[in-house]
Formats: structure tokens, sequence, C-alpha cells
């Protein structure tokens, strides 16, 4: 056993460092944003095994789709234009309906992208942080960061198209659409003209007043198919560009 002097020396030593730790100024706590997690939902799970066997049986990718239900949305409202600008070019979606930032870098991290070598991956995502949790921009833009980082890591050699996020609400004094146009302000930055290029066609869905119609999106965030038509028309010159270089 060690003398009591030096027993309490040692607690002492160690009590000490994590006091200093605590009081550690330039250590923040990590956002939920950035922070890795899956859903317990059922249907997540099943959608998530399913899309890891999908992938293993596409021959290849050469464009991946990646955000929250807007871009689940391609396999349901939006599957006919999926079929007329994607289909035929080895698309692979993997949008999950109430994700937000954290739960794609876990997929992304846990199978989701492994052993495919995509041209271009379109991102959109971050709306479901602002409206399940109203997190502030610059914690969704770090989780949308993030994101880019595990890309970077996964897939070196792919271009990566980041969407702005969809607006949302009917009027530009919307809360939540504030708080989406807060995000976008923040990720175009981290588009680098070579590998991230950042897209904001959010113009596409609004009147002159900025007013967001429900002929395009009934629930005021999710496209019908005519915002899907509209969406896969807006990006396509980019999309083209991006996957010809």
């Amino acid at each position: 056993m060690f003398p009591r002097t030096l027993s309490m020396g040692l607690a002492f030593l160690c009590l000490s460092a994590i006091t200093l730790q605590a009081a550690d100024p330039d250590k923040k706590p990590a956002f939920k944003s950035v922070t890795p997690e899956s859903r317990k939902a059922a249907w997540w799970t099943k959608r998530h095994d399913k899309k890891l066997v999908d992938l293993k049986a596409q021959k290849a990718v050469d464009l991946l789709m990646i955000g929250d239900s807007i871009t689940h949305g391609w396999e349901n409202r939006g599957k006919a234009a999926w079929s007329e600008f994607y289909a035929k070019r080895n698309a692979f979606n993997i949008g999950y309906s109430g994700d937000r930032t954290e739960h794609v870098i876990w997929r992304l991290q846990h199978g989701e992208i492994d052993g495919i070598a995509p041209k271009l991956a379109v991102i959109m995502i971050g709306t479901n942080n602002t409206g399940h949790r109203q997190d502030p921009a610059e914690q969704t833009a770090a989780g949308i960061k993030k994101i880019l980082e595990v890309l970077k890591k996964k897939l070196p050699r792919t271009r990566v198209l980041l969407l702005a996020v969809f607006p949302r609400g009917a009027t530009n004094d919307d809360k939540l659409r504030k708080i989406n146009d807060g995000i976008n302000k923040s990720i175009r930055g981290f588009a680098d003209g070579k590998r991230v290029h950042f897209l904001n066609i959010n113009a596409t869905f609004l009147d002159d007043d900025g007013k967001l119609p429900k002929s395009v999106m009934p629930d005021l965030l999710h496209p019908n198919e005519k915002g899907y038509r509209m969406w896969a028309a807006a990006q396509e010159p980019t999309i083209k560009k991006l996957l010809a270089e």
C-alpha cells in the first residue's frame, strides 16, 4: 500500500486535474448536431439495413443524394423526376425522413458510403435541426461541416454539391425560415470551388414577394411532384457540369 501522505498527494493531483479540465474555457461541449447518433425507430433501422444491401447490389454509384425527408421524397413524390433526371446516372438515394445532421453523420460512418466512389454527392440537410430543436444556425452549420469532413475522409475524390437548406414557412418573417436562412449564410462559406460547391436554388420555389406557395410545397416544407420537378430542373445545369468535369 502507498504511504498515507503519497496517497493523499495523488488524490489531490487528480482532483486538481479534474477541476482544471472543468474550468478550461477553451473546452466546449460538443453540439448535438455534430455528435453521431442513430435513431431507434424500427423503420429507420430497416431502411439503413436495406440501403447497405442495395449499395452492394448496385454495380456503380456515380451520383449520391444525401439528406432528410426532402431527399427521401425522391422515392415517392419525386419519383417521376428522379426517373427522368437521375435513374440513368447510377444515382443512389440515402435521404431519411426526420433526420438531423447527427443522424447523417452516423449513417455515413456506418457503411452507407463504403465501397463506392461517386463522382458527385448532393447534400441538403438541416431543416430538421431547425424544426425539431430550433438549433441556432451556427450549430446546424457545424453539423453540416462535420458531414463534409466525413465525406472528405471516406470519399476524397468525390465532388460535393452542397445545397442551401430549402425555405419553409409561408413568408420571409417565419421564425424557422429565418433560422434556415442563417444556416445558408454560414454554409456557403464551406465551398472551395474545387471539391465543394454551394448552390442556392431557393428562389425557384418562392414568388416575387418571398412567399412559399402551397402549390409547390403544400405543407410549406416538403415539395410535391411539381416541386420536385422544379428542384431537378434548377440544379440540373450544375449537376451536369460537375459530373462532366
